[in-house]
C-alpha cells in the first residue's frame, strides 16, 4: 500500500498560451476545492497546451472522463456539483 495519498478525482486545465490567460477559471476551482472540504478528494493539475486554443479553456475531467471546451464560471459550478455527488 502506498503511503503517498491520491484524490478520487481529477481536473486537468489547459494551461497553453491562451488557455492559461483564464486565471480566473483556476482561482474559482481551488476557492470552491477548498470551501467545499475537497481538498483531498479533487485535485487540479496543469497539463500542456492541447493544441485547441479555438475551443480555450480545455478542462478535462478525469472522474467523468469528459472534455470540456469554452469553460466558463457557470459551466464550473455545475462541474464541481457533478463531482460532489
Amino acid at each position: 500500500m502506498s503511503e503517498i495519498e491520491f484524490p478520487k478525482k481529477a481536473l486537468f486545465m489547459c494551461n497553453g498560451s491562451k488557455c492559461g490567460k483564464h486565471k480566473d477559471l483556476k482561482k474559482y476551482f481551488k476557492k470552491v476545492i477548498k470551501e467545499q472540504g475537497l481538498k483531498n478528494e479533487v485535485e487540479i493539475f496543469k497539463m500542456e497546451c492541447s493544441d485547441r486554443c479555438k475551443c480555450a479553456p480545455i478542462l478535462y475531467d478525469q472522474f467523468a472522463n469528459q472534455w470540456h471546451e469554452k469553460v466558463n464560471l457557470s459551466q464550473a459550478e455545475k462541474i464541481i456539483n457533478k463531482m460532489k455527488s
